[in-house]
């Protein structure tokens, strides 16, 4: 902001120090010859507000390409919503935990009352014999698996686990257990620090689908870091519209890019494409060994647009569904408006969807302005500069993407004023 203030700041320097002109303008051609007028000059740190405010202001409406059939924001779209604002975590230590983001749903994060956010994974439902000890919630063997007691689906998942640091057994049989997305597919929990399996079930392989694309596990005991993005597999109709994918950084590693889901594989068979339910517990397999887990916590995602959710592109009965709704929010607020911020927000609305009351509305109000405008003495056209611009702008860019006919007389008007008051800069002839 600093830079861009100073940039601002030397713009207005040009304008406050430099002679300022204004010409008559006409419909007829101009005879006259410029005659320098005094005015009263702003501040430098007033010019320097005005442009700062332009330059944040440029993204604005009028700016980049409007909707179209499957797009229902422009390109830079104020109207789109904001990002939710999201307190970052801090990352972990071998000696401590990190602390999850501020939207994070803990399932785990080292307090004893918290084993009972889990139970066996029995019907029905019982307590679980899995252990918290010392802050990490540890495997008991033979005791079964575990899971959560709430359900959830698609998800940005974060688990760190910590495999014996005496080394016992080998391939499948040393340091293994497994994280189970929605109880239906297992991302591989196993020792394989200097220890070979087969590659489709080895740590963070998709277990039974598919390998990690690197090995970047620590020794044993020491704990290691998983970060999983999951989507659940999409049917409508018996019809599968998306196969659901799995990515997972393994300490910092990316293991899994986008992988599908192919059904969620298994042990010795190869899945086939089904679907999911809506939602379903996070599992921690027990298969022998007392892994320990820590720091277990996830965060909800929205719904892809294949499931209902909003995206940058869209299917065109959604896109016009959502253009319909903006617009009709853009008029409600041009309703509480008046002058040009009125007129300037029915025009915008026609960017998202026609209608006709707005329509007529927007463009009787620049006829008007164009007409006063247009009665504005030589002497005092200068005042009115920024608003003239501004309307033209977005004349200029109706016209431009046909949202208006290009015959409209107050753009004609109006680009006449600029082109006698010389506003813009003229293209060089050759």
């Amino acid at each position: 902001m600093d830079v861009l203030l100073k940039k601002c700041l030397h713009c207005a320097r040009k304008v406050f120090f430099g002679t300022i002109i204004i010409r008559n303008y006409a419909a007829k051609p101009i005879m006259s010859a410029p005659r320098i007028i005094t005015m009263n000059r702003p501040t430098l740190h007033t010019l320097a507000f005005s442009l700062l405010t332009t330059a944040a202001l440029a993204d604005g409406a009028f700016y980049g390409d409007p909707p179209d059939a499957t797009h229902p924001w422009a390109i830079h779209d104020m109207n789109r919503p904001q990002p939710v604002r999201v307190e970052p975590g801090t990352f972990s230590s071998q000696e401590k935990p990190g602390t999850p983001p501020s939207d994070a749903v803990i399932l785990f994060g080292g307090k004893p009352e918290e084993i009972e956010k889990w139970q066996a994974d029995k019907t029905p439902a019982e307590p679980t014999k899995w252990e918290v000890k010392d802050g990490v919630l540890q495997c008991v063997p033979g005791s079964g698996y575990v899971r959560t007691k709430e359900e959830f689906s698609d998800c940005q998942l974060h688990v760190e686990w910590s495999a014996p640091s005496k080394v016992e057994g080998n391939s499948q049989g040393r340091g293994n257990s497994g994280i189970f997305l929605m109880g239906q597919v297992e991302v591989q929990v196993l020792d394989n620090y200097n220890n070979p399996s087969y590659p489709d079930g080895m740590a963070s392989s998709i277990y039974g689908i598919n390998p990690p694309m690197a090995n970047p596990l620590r020794a044993p005991g020491e704990w290691q870091t998983y970060d999983i993005v999951f989507r659940r597999p999409i049917f409508k109709d018996g019809k599968e519209l998306d196969p659901g994918y799995i990515t997972v950084f393994v300490n910092g590693v990316l293991t899994q890019d986008h992988t599908p889901l192919e059904g969620g594989g298994g042990h010795m068979r190869r899945s086939a494409p089904r679907a999911f339910p809506d939602q379903g517990p996070l599992k921690l397999q027990d298969h022998g060994n007392p892994v320990r887990y820590r720091n277990i916590w996830y965060r909800p995602l929205p719904k892809r647009a294949i499931d209902g959710g909003e995206a940058s592109h869209m299917t065109e009965a959604a896109t016009a569904a959502k253009r319909a709704e903006i617009a009709k929010n853009i008029r409600e607020a041009a309703a509480k408006l008046e002058g040009n911020e009125k007129m300037l927000h029915l025009f915008e609305s026609l960017c998202y969807e026609d209608n006709a009351e707005a329509r007529k509305s927007a463009l009787d109000s620049v006829e008007d302005f164009s007409e006063k405008m247009k009665e504005v003495p030589p002497g005092k056209i200068e005042t009115k500069k920024g608003e003239i611009l501004q309307v033209a702008k977005a004349l200029r860019y109706l016209t431009k993407f046909k949202i208006l006919p290009e015959d409209i007389d107050a753009k004609k008007d109006l680009e006449a004023i600029i082109k006698v008051e010389e506003w813009e800069p003229q293209p060089k002839k050759k």
